[in-house]
């Protein structure tokens, strides 16, 4: 009688060949559903695993993690290209204000330039000082 074989409530999965398998499918589903215990199905003579069964709970987990996986993943993927694209609003606003800096930087040593007498030591120390920063 199968009454036996559910009692086992081994954590560790068991391993059976894809025979025996076939034969006690309706014993080993409903193994799974009632004790949680996952069976390992391997190909005949062969060790290596080819699939399981496993209760429904742990199937939905699996199934659902991959989701969330993918879930993550697209959400990631989502706020990359807005920082991306925010880093190059940034980039352009940036260098927009710079050129607007630099025109104002060039009006103003043209004033200074226009209205200091030729040759002045304090201009020529203020230009040396600011030279980072003028057009060539």
């Amino acid at each position: 009688m199968a009454v036996p074989a559910l009692a086992d409530r081994s954590p560790q999965p068991r391993a059976l060949p894809l025979r025996e398998v076939r034969t006690r499918l309706t014993q080993l589903v409903s193994l799974a559903e009632l004790t949680d215990t996952v069976t390992v199905v391997t190909r005949d003579g062969d060790p290596r695993p080819i699939a399981a069964i496993v209760p429904a709970p742990a199937a939905r987990t699996a199934a659902q993690a991959r989701a969330d996986a993918d879930r993550f993943t697209a959400v990631s993927a989502g706020w990359a290209r807005r920082l991306e694209e925010l880093h190059r609003q940034s980039g352009r606003r940036h260098a927009a204000e710079l050129r607007a800096l630099t025109d104002a930087l060039a009006e103003a040593w043209a004033e200074l330039e226009r209205r200091a007498p030729a040759g002045d030591p304090a201009l020529a120390r203020l230009r040396a000082a600011h030279a980072d920063l003028l057009r060539p």
